[in-house]
């Protein structure tokens, strides 16, 4: 019996800052640095309230590989984050 391959996961996360006062050009640089590891990282910024502003991001990660909830983990230890919500996880 051979193993199935591996498909990919897309992975969507909303990070949100501490506050206004955080750049979200450096908490970017962060997150992309940190998503290395994956297969494919976007990360985009959008108006959410009151002049803040979060970052979502999405990763291409392989199947069972745990690196989703290694990235997630990750993006939640970064200096200036308040806090991170997986927006979507799917096979692609």
């Amino acid at each position: 019996m051979g193993v199935a391959p591996v498909g990919n996961v897309l992975v969507t996360y909303r990070i949100m800052p501490e506050g206004t006062e955080v750049s979200t050009a450096e908490l970017k640089a962060k997150v992309e640095a940190l998503g290395k590891a994956a297969k494919r990282i976007e990360v985009v910024e959008e108006p959410f309230a009151f002049g803040l502003k979060v970052l979502i991001a999405k990763f291409i990660v392989e199947d069972g590989s745990g690196l989703a909830d290694k990235i997630e983990d990750g993006l939640a230890k970064l200096g200036g984050v308040s806090s991170v919500e997986c927006l979507e996880l799917g096979l692609i």
